[in-house]
């Protein structure tokens, strides 16, 4: 239906509702029928809205539906149909296209239906439609459950939404430009609700225990009602003003009469004496300009000081995405006996609804049945009408409902919540910022509260609040959330409001904690600490695990191991769990923590329990066989346990809660830049900021600077360059605390600048506590103060040295340290004296070994084993091949290797690697038939491919065993995978393609023809892509059929794509093959063509095919006739034939013959025909 026939349809449907003569309205009898059919029409609107837009031009819900709602509401169905229609009309403009649309079209459209909606909320400012629709909600409340139907509640449900979608139309800035205490649209329509008595009703539906379902969207309608009003302006409506109000506002314009005096004077004293046009020019001396000469000043001397090089520059525009967030909170007084009406209706929402109402939203919020961002109006709710009742008497049973720990919790999850998703989802930051404020706002109303508790003369409510700070001042979670958002705070997302909530809140927790430390000298705060315990060896005095001491409680745990034949309890075996979720230690330590409580386990003879949690941490952590492999055999397992049990296991790290003193672990963690920077962004607005913000500032900057006598944080030129700034200000006597603050750090800093030349430079720096220390106690020249040693301990330290150097213990340093006559040295002073004295080369001489996570077993017979077979072998081309093929317990190439270099076997790793034999040309002593058709089709062979195969997992062993022995993991094995990358790269690039065509033709004899072909098209698709984007990237080789994937596994398939120059996958992470970025266009083409033989010899011609003849066969081809090519192609094939027939005798189905005689004897011919 195109949109001239659709106009015309919408004008008859509607000229169908009536029409209105005078003040009566005449329905027609279709009116029904038509107030469907727009219901309908809407349904299908497009996405410019178009049918709404019509209908807001056409005035149709002014002139047709609130006249038919207010004098035929009688007639329910139509009642009921206008009631949906006005709540689909009234939708906000930004349900109706999702978000504020970009395009200059769209946004047309959004703001025409912007203005519809404002024209709606204007025609919705009368007392008879609102007392229509009051009725008509009270009639629908008055029945019982049993006699309400669906129907009703759907109408109550759509009365609702209507009277939230009308007050939900924003302002408009350019119609309303009225003063305080005028009245609004708001303001009318809010007069229209309280005259037909709207606010009643909604205080009933949010008090009475029947209609709880309807909580979420009375709070929504509450929280519209009061959009434009704040709790201050509330609670002052009908009183007279205070003293303190009075002494506020005289102040307030005092200091705008100083200013303008002292702006006034500063003009006096800029005028000169002499007229403008004798002004003079004037050198400015040391001020270069562009050139090399000095500035000259073509002004008079009282300007100088405003000079600048960058006047009459023009401004630099400003990214949108680099500018600071505006504030778009409006805050406007209504009219006198609006503010009293909200009062009064604030004062018994507060002591007939607020606690009831809450607890539903909040259990509604808790139980998901709410929708998304919901919570937004709880938070609203909870910082609105506590701050009324703080105000209005502070009465704590009032708002008890959301006065405790819970609600404290509730809104720090959110805050952290809406942080989150500011940081992930970064189109809609901004929204999320605003739900940040709002949560914050809460947080800092509950503040306000329970310090407004605090001084009640009620001993109950102050001894309330004392429980409540003891919760929020001892947890981590509410200290640290102040500092994590002003660490991260970005001016580009959230508003200077946000700042200035968040400034003046820090100010108010801190105040309260100052004043809760006071006369508490045992006042302790939560803090998660990583304890790092270390288990050593004291000399001096015999600990109780002596070896006497473990062999006594061995022989103890083996006998009641042996007792019970192994055999656990189900009870034992089901509590046994060595790996918690839930805790923040990572797992690979978790590991190391298993393995330390099996030891103890052990220590205190507790069998059972030792072999419980051994069993069980076999199931956790499988891999590497660390506690023992799965097919582990009882007496097996008890040797494990005799290990454990004599095992130096390393050190154990543990998070957990630690006591400090709360004032001095707070205040230290705010001397730091990035806690600073905002406050000092907020001091830039000093003249607009209200003297309480101002002083919040100050205060939190003299506990770093005085306090904590970490003044030299503030030396930093932006900061100094705005304390010019105030102290030149004209109006600065009225900002005495900011002044005198300024001139404290200023005198602070030249006091320092005289015993410290490079203080000055510091000024272009952020400084850390480090630097601010090095600043005023000195600088050292490693950045830290070195540790001295005395030369009777340099004496005491060579002499131990020389005494253990000798000795079978791995780690000396740990023998060294219990021996040494001071004990506070540690490991790093011991290693780097020992480095500078020269009594080792390196420090990686005195890496710590790491223990306890590699404990592997083997029993006396295995290790016999082992030797046995070692001697068997030794002369062998591979030995360690061999070794591991007849071992009888499985292990690992690195486990076996290390064994037998501990045995003392052999001196070097390297005489296990397999030896390398190089047949000559001629050579053909040995050679299998296999052999033979490798020689002759030129595809490498298979021990080649095995022998290069066990050379590759060899590197790999050896890197993994140097990665154990190391800590710097990834940094070993990089760099000879970076080397083979090249090597093999250097290979492939010396390879022609032309010696790929006889390996490929095995590939086709052995049934591999379809995954050639998938290859095939893999590069050609690569190539393709790669000349249409002009831009190459790797390309990963996804095996999509079960053929594919079983080829991906072949080695020779493998062999064959490194030699096409497919690069295999670099580590773990990788799954899958990949065609390289460096291949060109052209070499991915040539590589496809290359992998079709027929093709390659259709397009290369004869010259490509001599080419690609191998070298073993082409020279006895020149010599060989037509005849004799002719024979010898069909001896290859007859014993081809020979062997596909040998191995198909095997099998019962002899269908396979007939298609590979088939498919061989075309391939047979092309492959003797190159």
């Amino acid at each position: 239906m195109d949109l001239y026939m659709m106009n015309c349809e919408l004008l008859a449907t509607c000229s169908a509702l009536g029409y209105l003569e005078g003040e009566t309205y005449h329905k027609e009898p279709d009116c029904l029928e038509s107030v469907k059919d727009l219901i309908r029409y809407l349904r299908h609107e497009d996405d410019t809205r178009d049918i709404r837009q019509q209908l807001g031009a056409g005035q149709i819900l002014q002139n047709d539906l609130l006249p038919i709602i207010t004098q035929h509401g009688q007639d329910k169905p139509l009642f009921d149909a206008c009631i949906r229609l006005m709540v689909n009309l009234t939708q906000p403009a930004l349900l109706c296209f999702g978000k504020i649309p970009d395009d200059p079209a769209f946004r047309h459209h959004f703001l025409q239906i912007v203005s519809y909606l404002h024209a709606y909320k204007e025609a919705f400012a009368n007392e008879k439609v609102f007392a229509v629709l009051s009725e008509t909600l009270y009639n629908l409340l008055q029945l019982d459950w049993e006699q309400r139907q669906e129907e009703d509640n759907l109408l109550i449900e759509r009365i609702l939404l209507l009277i939230r979608n009308v007050l939900h139309v924003p302002a408009d800035p350019y119609e309303e430009k009225n003063v305080d205490d005028d009245a609004s649209v708001h303001d009318k329509l809010l007069w229209a609700i309280h005259m037909s008595g709207m606010d009643d009703l909604l205080k009933f539906l949010a008090s009475a225990q029947s209609e709880q379902q309807w909580s979420m969207h009375v709070l929504e309608v509450i929280s519209l009602m009061f959009r434009d009003q704040t709790p201050e302006q509330l609670v002052s409506a009908g009183h007279s003003r205070s003293a303190q109000e009075k002494q506020k506002d005289t102040s307030e314009l005092e200091s705008l009469r100083q200013k303008e005096q002292a702006e006034k004077r500063s003009r006096i004293m800029q005028r000169g004496n002499r007229h403008s046009r004798f002004r003079g020019s004037y050198v400015v001396e040391g001020l270069k300009s562009i050139g090399e000469k000095d500035v000259i000043f073509h002004s008079g001397l009282h300007n100088f000081k405003n000079y600048s090089h960058d006047a009459g520059k023009a401004t630099r525009r400003v990214p949108k995405r680099k500018q600071m967030a505006r504030d778009t909170d409006s805050q406007r007084r209504s009219v006198l006996n609006v503010r009293l009406f909200l009062r009064e209706f604030c004062v018994d929402f507060l002591e007939n609804c607020y606690n009831r109402l809450m607890y539903l939203v909040k259990e509604s919020l808790i139980r998901e049945h709410a929708q998304q961002h919901d919570e937004t109006y709880y938070m609203w709710a909870l910082s609105f009408f506590m701050a009324f009742n703080r105000g209005n008497g502070c009465k704590a049973e009032l708002v008890s409902e959301t006065l405790s720990v819970r609600a404290f919790h509730f809104i720090e999850k959110n805050i952290t919540n809406y942080y989150e998703m500011m940081l992930t989802d970064k189109k809609e930051a901004t929204s999320w910022s605003r739900r940040m404020h709002l949560a914050l706002k809460a947080y800092q109303e509950l503040l306000m509260t329970v310090n407004e508790m605090d001084h009640s003369k009620d001993e109950n409510i102050r001894q309330s609040a004392n429980v409540i700070k003891s919760n929020i001042f001892y947890l981590m979670e509410y200290r640290e959330i102040f500092l994590t958002l002003l660490r991260k705070f970005d001016e580009r997302m959230q508003p200077r409001s946000f700042l200035r909530d968040l400034v003046e809140s820090t100010h108010l927790f801190l105040r309260m904690l100052e004043r809760f430390c006071k006369g508490r000298n045992n006042l302790l705060v939560q803090k998660k600490k990583a304890k790092r315990t270390t288990r050593k060896k004291k000399p001096s005095a015999p600990t109780e695990n002596t070896p006497e001491a473990l062999e006594e409680t061995w022989k103890i745990v083996s006998e009641e191991l042996q007792s019970c034949g192994f055999q656990l309890s189900e009870a034992l075996t089901e509590g046994a769990v060595p790996f918690d979720a839930a805790s923040e230690i990572p797992v690979t330590e978790q590991r190391t923590e298993a393995m330390i409580r099996i030891q103890d386990a052990v220590l205190a003879r507790t069998g059972p329990e030792a072999l419980s949690l051994l069993r069980a941490a076999r199931e956790v952590w499988p891999e590497g066989n660390v506690f023992g492999s799965a097919e582990v055999q009882p007496e097996e397992e008890l040797e494990l346990l005799k290990q454990i049990l004599f095992a130096e296991l390393p050190s154990k790290i543990t998070i957990e809660n630690c006591d400090i003193p709360a004032c001095q672990s707070i205040k230290v963690v705010f001397a730091s830049p990035n806690i600073v920077r905002p406050y000092l962004i907020l001091l830039r607005s000093y003249a607009t900021n209200t003297p309480h913000t101002n002083h919040c500032v100050v205060r939190m900057l003299h506990r770093v600077g005085v306090d904590l006598k970490m003044d030299a944080l503030l030396f930093q030129l932006s900061v100094f360059y705005l304390f010019n700034k105030i102290l030149s200000d004209p109006a600065a006597s009225a900002y005495k605390e900011l002044v005198t603050f300024a001139k404290y750090i200023l005198n602070r800093f030249f006091a320092l600048a005289a015993r410290n030349n490079k203080a000055f430079i510091e000024l272009l720096f952020w400084k850390n506590v480090g630097a601010v220390r090095e600043m005023t106690e000195g600088y050292s020249k490693d950045g830290c103060k070195k540790v001295i040693w005395t030369p009777e301990e340099e004496e005491e330290l060579r002499q131990l040295y020389e005494e253990h150097k000798d000795s079978e213990d791995p780690d000396i340093v740990e023998t060294l340290l219990p021996l040494l006559s001071n004990t506070n040295r540690t490991r790093r002073h011991v290693v780097a004296q020992m480095v500078s004295m020269g009594l080792v080369d390196s420090v990686k001489d005195l890496k710590k070994e790491r223990k306890g996570t590699r404990i592997v077993l083997w029993t006396e017979d295995q290790e016999q084993e082992l030797q046995m077979l070692f001697e068997e072998y030794k002369d062998s081309e591979d030995i360690l091949g061999n070794i591991l093929k007849h071992l009888t317990a499985k292990r690992s190439r690195a486990r076996v290797v290390d064994k037998i270099l501990s045995m003392g076997l052999v001196s070097d790793r390297r005489e296990l690697y397999k030896k390398r034999r190089r047949n000559t040309a001629g050579k053909s002593t040995g050679m299998t038939e296999e052999d033979f058709f490798a020689d002759l089709s030129g595809a490498p062979r298979r021990d080649a491919i095995t022998g290069d195969e066990e050379e590759e997992d060899e590197l790999e062993d050896e890197l993994m065993d140097e990665d154990e022995d190391e800590e710097e993991k990834e940094e070993v094995r990089v760099v000879p995978e970076k080397k083979n990358r090249r090597r093999e790269s250097a290979v492939e690039k010396n390879t022609s393609v032309g010696t790929m065509l006889p390996f490929i033709f095995i590939f086709w004899l052995t049934g591999l023809s379809g995954p050639v072909l998938w290859l095939q098209n893999c590069l050609n698709r690569a190539a393709d892509d790669r000349e249409e984007d002009g831009v190459s990237h790797p390309v990963p080789l996804v095996p999509l059929t079960e053929e594919n994937e079983d080829a991906m596994e072949n080695k020779s398939f493998q062999r064959l794509l490194r030699k096409v120059g497919i690069r295999a996958p670099a580590d773990e992470q990788e799954s899958f093959w990949r065609i390289p970025a460096t291949l060109s266009i052209y070499q991915l083409r040539v590589l496809a063509t290359s992998l079709n033989p027929l093709k390659e010899n259709e397009v290369g011609g004869p010259a490509e095919s001599e080419e690609s003849v191998p070298s073993s066969v082409a020279p006895q081809q020149e010599d060989e006739g037509p005849d004799s090519q002719e024979l010898r192609a069909q001896a290859l094939r007859a014993l081809l034939l020979a062997r596909q027939r040998k191995r198909s005798a095997e099998d019962t189905n002899s269908e396979p013959d007939f298609i590979i005689l088939q498919n061989l004897q075309p391939i047979s011919y092309d492959l003797l025909a190159v």
